[in-house]
């Protein structure tokens, strides 16, 4: 046997209650987790997307109905909470249309390194999140 096959790394199979629990991911990992979930919830929230859409310019009493869900709710839905769902659709979008731009910056310039994807994993994370804090400050009313 040659030195290169002794070498070669054992792998084995994961208890995902005693092994997920303690693996660390690293932060480009879980980026681009994070790219998943932001895609799939916008996907699920498609429908309430489409009607905040529609609501809001078929006509002046469609967007006054529109904008006393943010104040008052709708139904049984507290305006609160409508608007921590919105929040959380922003985020999704925001975080989902960096991380993209990032996965594409990264296959155009060939710039796969270690680095390169902790550094432009920082970037996208403090982006998204940033951006998110502004806008839901306008969100709630903070200015």
């Amino acid at each position: 046997m040659t030195e290169l096959t002794k070498k070669r790394p054992e792998f084995r199979n994961i208890n995902a209650f005693k092994d997920l629990t303690t693996y660390r991911l690293p932060l480009a990992g879980w980026v681009s987790i994070l790219h998943r979930v932001s895609g799939l919830l916008m996907f699920l929230l498609l429908p309430l997307i489409v009607w905040l859409f529609d609501t809001s310019v078929s006509s002046e009493i469609s967007f006054d109905r529109f904008s006393a869900a943010f104040s008052a709710g709708i139904g049984f839905v507290p305006g609160w909470l409508f608007k921590l769902v919105v929040l959380a659709i922003i985020w999704a979008y925001l975080h989902h249309l960096i991380a993209g731009v990032r996965h594409l910056y990264m296959d155009a310039r060939h710039a796969v390194t270690k680095e390169f994807g902790k550094s432009s994993a920082i970037v996208t994370l403090v982006l998204s999140i940033g951006l998110t804090l502004i806008l839901g400050a306008k969100l709630f009313g903070l200015y």
